[in-house]
């Protein structure tokens, strides 16, 4: 099935401020960022706002076709659900790569997600417009903007005042959902798009994911779970300290040692109830933590969701590299008995994906892209926080398997 026409649609937040200045103020004070102002559609936060009734995103069609909508969240600290009202939409691609089309009301999106739908539109003009919705899916504990951002898809009409239908949401916590459409997502696997998952591991990794506490600093009252702690988050209770000298240029230059160490943890160094009772000590540690690996390093990495200060579906993102999701579940990995369920057959192949609330997800990936990359939360506010890692890629033996100089007109910092 081909598309006729295609569109792009980039979900996104608004705030009424400087948004550097948002989050600067956030980890200043220790606690969350103002919230956003309004959600939005190619920039228009559309009818359900005040005054926005003008500022409202149109998408005009004709009956009887096919269009192909390219939909990315940008917003900052959102995952966000869409839909069009009473029509399906056949999801084809997710992250840049094809999946088994399956056909759906309702799309979830975390931050840096794309996903690319084929809408068929009706046979006749009908005399209504329809209501493209997204809202946000939010299962942490902190507050959130709970509203909607709407566009318009609009039949060719000459009457211009028909009503509107809307579309229907889930609830803005709805992880059965959210865990649903994700295992719908699967490769093509075929000759001419193949699903190369690993197959033989040679590294295996277990992280866990969530927030955490940092001690206030000497006579400053912060805005954390206490007005001694402010908020943090990290990867194996190590929340990453952002250098001033860029990771990759110190590599290159043989100056890590004096930049990041190479004992980033595999495991958690204190094993709990992860989607328990939380311990009582919340208190990360921190540190500018790598992992080292050898070209080609076949890498297995399961992602695990803490209830430290709260479960919340944490969408990661690693720079340099697809993975392959083979397996995702909620409560506690067991590594025993979840291995056995792994899909090694066709797993969608994607750049982020959401740890499920509570849960956890396993992915697959081959390290053959040398380099210094970047895996981290999507949720701005978590990567502020030190929701982050970095994978150390090194050089192969191979002329086309080494980390090239950087280029000579590169400004220096």
């Amino acid at each position: 099935m081909g598309a006729e026409r295609w569109k792009q649609q980039d979900k996104g937040e608004w705030w009424k401020a400087d948004t550097e200045k948002v989050i600067n103020q956030a980890l200043k004070t220790g606690g969350a960022p103002n919230l956003s102002d309004a959600y939005t559609i190619n920039g228009l936060p559309g009818p359900s706002y005040n005054c926005s009734t003008k500022d409202t995103f149109k998408l005009k069609v004709k009956p009887g076709k096919t269009y192909l909508l390219r939909l990315i969240n940008a917003a900052l600290n959102d995952e966000l659900f869409f839909s069009v009202a009473n029509h399906t939409l056949t999801v084809v691609e997710a992250d840049a790569i094809y999946v088994k089309p399956f056909k759906t009301q309702i799309v979830l999106l975390t931050p840096g997600q794309t996903t690319n739908v084929l809408l068929k539109t009706k046979s006749k003009i009908p005399n209504t417009n329809f209501a493209m919705s997204a809202r946000p899916y939010a299962t942490g504990p902190a507050p959130f903007d709970n509203t909607t951002t709407t566009g318009i898809l609009e039949y060719e009409n000459k009457n211009q005042k028909l009503p509107l239908l809307k579309a229907t949401l889930p609830k803005f916590n709805d992880s059965n959902f959210a865990m649903k459409f994700n295992m719908k997502l699967k490769s093509l696997a075929n000759s001419k798009f193949p699903a190369n998952v690993p197959k033989k591991v040679d590294r295996r990794f277990f992280f866990t994911v969530g927030l955490g506490t940092l001690p206030c600093p000497k006579n400053q009252t912060c805005q954390g779970p206490t007005n001694n702690t402010k908020f943090a988050a990290s990867i194996n209770n190590v929340s990453f300290v952002q250098p001033n000298i860029a990771l990759l240029q110190s590599h290159f230059f043989n100056k890590a040692k004096t930049v990041f160490t190479t004992d980033f943890p595999s495991t958690p160094l204190i094993k709990f109830n992860y989607t328990g009772t939380p311990p009582n000590n919340t208190m990360v540690k921190t540190g500018t933590k790598v992992v080292s690996l050898p070209f080609n390093t076949s890498v297995e990495l399961v992602m695990q969701d803490t209830s430290i200060i709260g479960a919340e579906s944490h969408p990661l993102h690693l720079h340099g590299f697809n993975f392959f999701v083979i397996g995702q579940g909620i409560g506690n990995f067991n590594p025993n008995k979840d291995p056995a369920k792994f899909n090694l057959v066709d797993p969608a192949e994607r750049n982020t994906v959401g740890v499920p609330s509570g849960g956890w997800v396993a992915i697959r990936f081959l390290a053959d892209n040398p380099g210094v990359w970047f895996m981290h939360c999507h949720l701005e506010v978590h990567t502020s926080w030190g929701l982050k890692m970095a994978w150390v890629v090194n050089d192969g033996k191979g002329r086309k398997q080494k980390l090239p100089p950087p280029p000579s007109d590169l400004p220096k910092c």
